[in-house]
Order: C-alpha cells, then structure tokens, then sequence
C-alpha cells in the first residue's frame, strides 16, 4: 500500500474499549499515514496491554509506543507523542474517535500542494457508536480561517486536524481544558496560514454533553477559555482592550452553553 509522510499521534488514557476502533480507522486509509504513536497516558487500566498488543497485530515498526509513567492530560500527551514522531506532518486523532477512509488521502494532498499552509482542519460528522465512517466523502470549497474569526470560536475538532511538524508551537503542557483551541490560536497568531476543508472526514462518537466527557464540565471549559485570552495578551497578539471585549464575549458563551447543557440533560430525561 501506499504511504504518505504522514505521523498519526493518538493519545490514550483508559481507552480499552474504544482505541481498537480508533486504530482501525487508521490503518483502513486508502494512502497509509507512515507511523501511528500511540500514547499511554498513565493509565491504570488494561490500556497498555492493549497498546501492545496492538503494536503486535501490525506491521513491525509501524506503531510508536510512548508509556507515561502519570496521567499529565491530553495536552501534554500529544506533545509527548509529537516529540518522537519522524515524519513532516503530524495528524491528530483522539482514541473514541475515528476517521473516514480517505481522510489522509484528501488532507495529506492538499497540504502537499500547498506548503504555505501550516495548519489544515475539516468537518466531521457525530455518529452513534456502532456507526461506521463510511459515507461518500463530497469535498466542497476550501475556507481560509482568520486571526479573529480563529479567536471568536474553535472551528476545528481536534481530529480533524494535521499540522506540519515543524510549526514552532506546542499544545500548553498540561493544560487539560480547550487546549486545541489554544494551539491553533498561537499557530494562527504567530502568522501560520490555517485553512478549512469543506469535507467531512473524522466521525465523532462523544455526546455533545457526555457524562464523562470535557463538555460537561462547563465551568472548567470557561475558566480555560479565559485563560486562553489571557495567553494571548501576555504574549501581545492582542491589546488589554480587546481581551476585556473578548472575556465580556466568552462569559456571553458560557451562559449560552450552561443554557444549551441544561436543555440537553432534560432532553435526554
């Protein structure tokens, strides 16, 4: 099978149930990214013999394994995983979540063709779990994501993202909590050109509000996404008057999604 330059970084952290999916999904690619890392993330559970034994099931070499010794985050995982990735693009996969077939087929050419672009996101649709990603993929125009259109709003699940290795930002270590977000602000902010494809290629399985999941914790998401803003003044891609706009507008989001949560839950009585 084909590859491509591609390093796939998934993060773990008691995953046993949903990372057999996840990695399946990415070694169905019809162009094969050419090294998947899979990061255990201090987990107490069987995760690691999973890892393992996945590592075994495939082609010698193909998968990295990265074992933290404490559970650091999200965040910090992908970093660790980053770090020993060799390949010039990195793609970024969550372990309950998965992709379309043609996903680094489609995201992998368009960077190719366009080394200008640092960092390349597309749609993704939300399936139940026994779904699969197997829909006709119609790949529709190509959007250029701004600076301020970036800060307002995340427009990007993480796995829909690939980046090229080589970009001088990191996830914020340790930093649990709309850390995505924060990545793709520096990129844009530090003058990285962001782009959006009009395809849907990820599938995600998380609830909008799962019980275990980030999104419930809403008041944790707000305190971060603060502190996003706040990142940026201190490193002066914003001046104090438009950070005191944009944590009015951030508490505004919050009470929305307090609202949306709230309806959610007497939904799902």
């Amino acid at each position: 099978m084909t590859t491509v330059p591609v390093s796939v970084v998934i993060p773990c952290y008691r995953c046993v149930r949903t990372i057999e999916r996840a990695v399946a999904s990415v070694a169905a690619q019809t162009v094969l990214p050419s090294e998947l890392v899979l990061v255990d993330d201090g987990s107490a559970d069987d995760t690691r013999a999973m890892l393992n034994d996945l590592r075994d099931r495939h082609q010698p070499g193909w998968i990295l394994l990265v074992l933290l010794d404490q559970n650091v985050g999200a965040a910090s995982a992908r970093n660790a995983g980053w770090a020993v990735a060799n390949q010039p693009y990195i793609a970024f996969l969550d372990s309950d979540d998965a992709w379309h077939p043609r996903k680094i087929e489609i995201q992998h050419a368009y960077m190719k063709e366009h080394p200008d672009v640092v960092l390349c996101g597309h749609g993704y649709r939300r399936l139940n779990p026994t779904a699969l990603p197997d829909w006709n993929v119609v790949q529709g125009d190509v959007q250029r994501i701004r600076k301020w259109a970036m800060i307002l709003s995340n427009p990007f699940v993480t796995p829909s993202v690939m980046v090229r290795s080589d970009v001088g930002q990191r996830f914020v270590e340790k930093q649990r909590y709309m850390e995505d977000h924060m990545l793709w602000l520096k990129i844009i902010c530090s003058g990285g050109r962001v782009v959006k494809l009009g395809t849907e290629l990820a599938a995600i399985y998380k609830e909008p509000f799962g019980v275990a999941g980030l999104s419930a914790q809403v008041w944790l998401m707000e305190r971060s996404d603060l502190g996003n803003y706040r990142r940026l003044y201190d490193e002066n891609f914003i001046k104090g008057y438009q950070l005191a706009i944009l944590d009015i507008y951030s508490i505004l989001k919050y009470v929305r999604r307090l609202l949306i949560y709230g309806g959610y839950l007497r939904w799902k009585k």
